[in-house]
């Protein structure tokens, strides 16, 4: 495809001037817009362009008829946050530089740096800029008169062209994109980008490029203001056991908490919190004062929330199951006024009042009526929730009660949530997620029903737990919920009685996605979260519908009163489609970091969009798409760069786990390579090389992991995501050992890979671009296949078979061929091919019988034709090129023939080009 790009006589006039007072050309100043549009949308502060050049640097050959051209591989550096003028001069000097080294050719660049061969891409850049020097489209010659004739491109030579000339003082031209990789609409945001950039570039010179905006009006109102319009009505005067009293008063007997075989009542449960409340408050629980809860899951657990809430404290959860040394830290950096425990804690050496829960209670003969607030607001705490930080030691998030409250009215809203409800209480008490299962039951009139720790991991239990009780509306972890799964379809089950299913917290395929629709059918509602313990649990969702070619699930737009910029690193707010960290702001921000002062001004930042918002940087990666969902990407720690390439794991983890019998994966980046682990569904025994191969199917080779290690189950942390950390060592798991060929035409292969790659031995699983193979020996390979076997295999059929295996068996496949002998042509010496030649050969050789490789221009001449002349010069280029000396013509009905020269006639009156009488 092809949008155009045209600047006004203005602009143009601006760039020139611009370039000319920093000793640069138009050229380069357009060539540094397009280095910078290309660095912000990639994210790369390394970009390489492709660029021809005329290579016409001798007055011998400016007069000749020919193809000269080559192409210079453009290094432009944009790192250290340059200032305008700053990379407009290491632009020219790369340019200047490129220009003096021009007769090298590119095929040898490529060959001593041979990079990773793919056929998806050229191997060096993907990106082209090409400077046209155009003259007027038509002109007279005596007795001729010369137009230009369009000529239309069937392919793209790369992912992106930018072509530039100038007509009549204006620069124009456009971008031409492989449309397999690309839309209209998305390379017109390119067009839009780079007039931006320009004109940022020459209004500004000294500003760093990295403040510069691509964004015009338009778009910069869609992302900041169009997609963020979620304003709507909630609660912000309540504190968020109140929903809770509600509730209870409104419908006391209603059922509000089961756990395995006891029930109890909204009014009983109330009760119970409420004489809790009263002894707390004997203890100095108060405002903003921390009271730890150290219990295993259990109603006791959930009067105890609901105690310390009433009381006006906030309370700290404390996980049984968590170390002793991290349960220490926890309570020595919270300083909590009292602890509440069941003895699971056991006896917690803290100079505050210790609480038993399960001892004989000596509040329960105080009244059991809803408290005052004490002088609890709104902007006073609800909960402190530790959560693991980068540096290895936990951070305390501190989280209160308008933020819930208005989260709350959020998901009131989104899930439909009323009286009736039955939802399954899953996650850890540490969790955050443990709080959303509390509020959207307990607050909007639902019965929660408490499921054991043991049934968590037992997925037979899980189900059973699920149809026993109807659970309706359940929140799952994708590690958990693959689980659930894979349970389901082995005993032939669904999961069609639920209403609601929330995936988050982890990163969910879209085959996961696939697999459970299959298992609810079209009547349940599946959603896709996202959220951040900083920002109050959830921040975006995405109801999940039509999954159909889906390769990836959004998390998609913002929730109620949230707000969401996907900024770069200098906050400013990306384009649609390029990665920026996912910041959220809103009124479910925290308060930020217990004690943690530094962190909390590092991470939580002032809204520069919005007066007096405040945002969280998650540290997470997304993109907008653009129906305005986000599409998430992972953590911005979770990159990796391998082999000089940077790599978003979890793009690989997502193509890992549509391999067939994969329920799990994970892939990490270890000394410089890559591991992949995984788990497989039952019965399911996927061979690693089987794996390999769906990997190398989509993706380019140095994403492929190197080893693969399948576990029973994934580590998994308290709160359910897995923990990297804890993933063994991946050693020489899954790795290629030498495995003899198989077979006289696997032998005979290895024994042409060996000479040619001049290595001591081949084996089966061998990769021919790994052991420093390149696409001059490809051909040297093709031909020597040919001459050896007699069997006729393109070159290009090592970039889809590189392996010894693959590519043997093509050869086998190919059959065997015989090539009549090519008469030599007699002349007055032998005729060498020129540089262009031997270039369009070779490019013939690896692209077999594409076209793509061509640069057409077309010509309409209008005059006397000399036919005698036309004649000599054909007969002079049958003579001088081998390829139209040996002509293989097709005859309808006909299988091909190959003709000699002069069975080929020209009658040029009957093959009027332009399909009209006459000498034209």
């Amino acid at each position: 495809g092809f949008v155009p790009l045209e600047l006004d006589e203005a602009l143009t006039s601006a760039l020139k001037a611009f370039g000319l007072r920093h000793g640069a050309t138009a050229f380069m100043t357009v060539l540094a817009g397009w280095a910078l549009v290309l660095s912000k949308l990639s994210g790369q502060k390394d970009v390489v362009i492709g660029t021809p050049t005329a290579n016409r640097t001798r007055s011998e050959v400016e007069g000749l008829i020919g193809f000269f051209v080559n192409t210079l591989a453009l290094r432009l550096d944009l790192s250290g946050s340059p200032t305008v003028e700053e990379l407009l001069g290491r632009v020219r000097a790369a340019a200047l530089g490129a220009q003096e080294h021009q007769d090298l050719p590119f095929e040898q660049v490529v060959e001593q740096i041979n990079p990773v061969r793919s056929l998806a891409h050229a191997p060096l850049f993907q990106v082209v800029f090409a400077w046209e020097e155009t003259g007027d489209d038509d002109f007279e010659l005596p007795g001729l008169s010369v137009g230009r004739v369009k000529a239309q491109r069937v392919a793209a030579q790369f992912d992106l062209t930018l072509v530039i000339s100038e007509r009549e003082g204006r620069l124009a031209g456009g971008i031409e994109y492989a449309s397999a990789l690309f839309d209209a609409a998305t390379v017109g945001r390119f067009v839009h980008h780079l007039r931006e950039a320009l004109t940022s570039m020459i209004a500004d010179p000294r500003r760093p490029v990295g403040e510069i905006d691509l964004l015009g009006e338009a778009e910069r109102h869609r992302l900041l203001v169009e997609w963020n319009r979620t304003e709507a009505p909630y609660p912000a005067d309540i504190c968020i056991h109140e929903l809770f009293e509600a509730q209870a008063a409104r419908d006391p007997q209603a059922p509000a908490l089961v756990h395995e075989g006891e029930m109890l009542s909204y009014g009983a449960l109330n009760a119970r919190a409420n004489r809790l409340a009263r002894h707390l408050r004997t203890l100095g629980v108060g405002p903003d004062r921390l009271v730890a809860i150290c219990t295993e899951r259990s109603p006791e657990m959930v009067v105890a929330l609901l105690a310390v809430l009433k009381a006006g404290g906030a309370y700290l959860p404390l996980d049984p199951s968590y170390p002793a040394e991290r349960l220490a830290f926890m309570l020595a950096d919270a300083a909590p006024v009292a602890v509440l425990t069941d003895g699971s804690l056991g006896t917690p050496a803290v100079p505050v009042p210790v609480v038993d829960l399960g001892a004989e209670a000596s509040w329960i003969g105080l009244p059991d009526t809803d408290l005052d607030r004490g002088g609890l607001t709104p902007r006073n705490l609800a909960y402190v929730i530790y959560t693991s930080g980068s540096t290895g030691t936990p951070k305390g998030v501190m989280v209160e009660h308008a933020g819930l409250a208005a989260v709350a009215a959020a998901w009131e809203r989104s899930y439909a949530l009323r009286p009736g409800l039955v939802h399954l209480q899953m996650a850890g008490f540490s969790f955050d997620v443990f709080t959303a299962d509390i509020v959207r039951a307990l607050g909007f009139g639902g019965t929660l029903v408490l499921c054991p720790r043991e049934t968590l991991v037992d997925a037979a239990a899980l189900y059973h737990l699920l149809q026993e009780r109807r659970v309706s509306f359940a929140d799952f972890v994708p590690a958990v919920l693959n689980e659930l799964m894979a349970h389901v379809e082995d005993d032939d089950g669904d999961l069609s009685f639920m209403e609601t299913v929330v995936c988050g917290s982890d990163v969910w395929t879209a085959d996961g996605a696939r697999r459970l629709r299959a298992l609810c059918g079209p009547g349940v509602r599946i959603v896709n979260a996202y959220g951040v313990t900083e920002a109050t649990v959830d921040s975006t969702g995405f109801e999940v519908g039509d999954l159909d070619g889906a390769t990836a699930i959004p998390i998609g737009r913002p929730i109620a009163n949230t707000r969401i910029y996907l900024l770069d690193d200098a906050g400013a707010p990306v384009p649609v489609g390029v990665a920026g960290e996912i910041h959220v702001g809103g009124a479910g921000v925290a308060r930020g970091y217990l004690n943690r002062p530094e962190l909390t001004a590092e991470r939580f930042v002032a809204s520069p969009f919005v007066a007096g918002d405040r945002l969280y940087r998650t540290g997470d990666l997304g993109r907008w798409r653009p129906d305005g969902t986000i599409e998430f990407l992972g953590r911005n720690d979770f990159q990796a760069k391998v082999r000089g390439f940077r790599i978003e794991l979890g793009e690989i983890e997502a193509r890992l786990s549509s391999c067939p019998g994969i329920r799990d994966a994970v892939v990490v980046a270890r000394d410089g390579r890559l591991a992949a682990y995984y788990t497989t569904l039952p019965g399911a025994e996927p061979e690693v090389e089987a794996l390999r191969a769906h990997l190398s199917s989509a993706l380019p080779d140095y994403m492929v992991p190197a080893a693969y290690v399948r576990l029973r189950a994934l580590p998994l942390t308290p709160n359910g995501k897995v923990d990297r950390a804890a993933l063994p060592a991946a050693g020489d798991a899954g790795t290629r050992t030498h495995v003899a060929p198989v077979g006289p035409v696997e032998t005979a292969v290895a024994a042409i890979w060996a000479d040619v790659l001049k290595v001591g031995r081949v084996g089966r699983q061998d990769h021919f671009f790994e052991l420093g193979g390149h696409s001059l020996l490809a051909v040297r390979l093709a031909s020597k296949v040919r001459q050896a076997l007699g069997s006729e295999v393109p070159a290009s059929a090592l970039f889809a078979a590189p392996t010894l295996e693959a590519f043997a068996a093509r050869v086998a496949s190919s059959g065997s061929v015989t090539l009549p002998p090519i008469a030599e042509v007699e002349g007055e010496g032998p005729f060498a091919p020129s540089f262009a030649q031997q270039r369009l050969w070779f490019v013939a050789q690896v692209e077999g019988g594409s076209e793509a490789y061509h640069m057409p221009i077309g010509l309409r001449l209008r005059g006397g034709l000399d036919e005698a002349a036309l004649k000599r010069a054909l007969d002079r280029l049958v003579a001088r090129h081998e390829a139209l000396r040996t002509t293989f013509v097709a005859v309808e009905g006909e299988p091909f023939q190959r003709v000699a020269p002069a069975d080929i006639g020209f009658d040029l009156r009957r093959h009027d080009l332009t399909g009209r009488p006459g000498a034209e």
